[in-house]
């Protein structure tokens, strides 16, 4: 039961580099005070070490580290007479690309010491080898929902 109307999604288009739109969407969420050039640059440069440290396409690479940290279930609040339920919910694709990009992020800028082109290609290898902190993220986001597949009648 949605309040307003959904925004219409924008048209993104492929990176100048691979021509991947997911690559692309990448480099717009590391990319900070509209620094486009800045952010891009960074993404390469962690695209080229994840090639160099795997011997492997870094595009597959990253998009199988996408498909490992992305979650299938997810709890949503709903609030049911007075009491709000955590109702597990799967989530849509866009949702999952979205929710994926941003855990890698988070976990790249969270680590230690070192450039942060260093920092994102060690989470993405990390994140394609299903390991890593937001690899942990997405199992902790099932156990969520496992936890509370009690209230998945509530479903909207």
């Amino acid at each position: 039961m949605s309040r307003r109307n959904k925004p219409e999604a924008r048209e993104v288009y492929p990176d100048r580099k691979f021509s991947s739109v997911p690559l692309q969407l990448l480099i717009h969420r590391v990319m900070r005070r509209g620094k486009k050039s800045t952010a891009e640059s960074l993404i390469y440069d962690a695209m080229d070490m994840v090639q160099e440290k795997s011997g492997k396409n870094p595009i597959e690479v990253y998009d199988l580290a996408l498909k490992n940290v992305g979650p299938i279930m997810e709890v949503r609040p709903r609030r049911v007479g007075g009491a709000t339920y955590q109702v597990p919910m799967e989530v849509p694709s866009s949702r999952r690309m979205t929710l994926a990009m941003r855990w890698i992020i988070d976990a790249a800028r969270s680590r230690t010491g070192r450039s942060f082109a260093e920092k994102i290609s060690a989470e993405i290898l990390d994140a394609a080898n299903n390991q890593g902190t937001s690899v942990r993220k997405r199992e902790e986001t099932h156990k969520m929902a496992e936890a509370n597949r009690a209230f998945s009648h509530y479903r909207a």
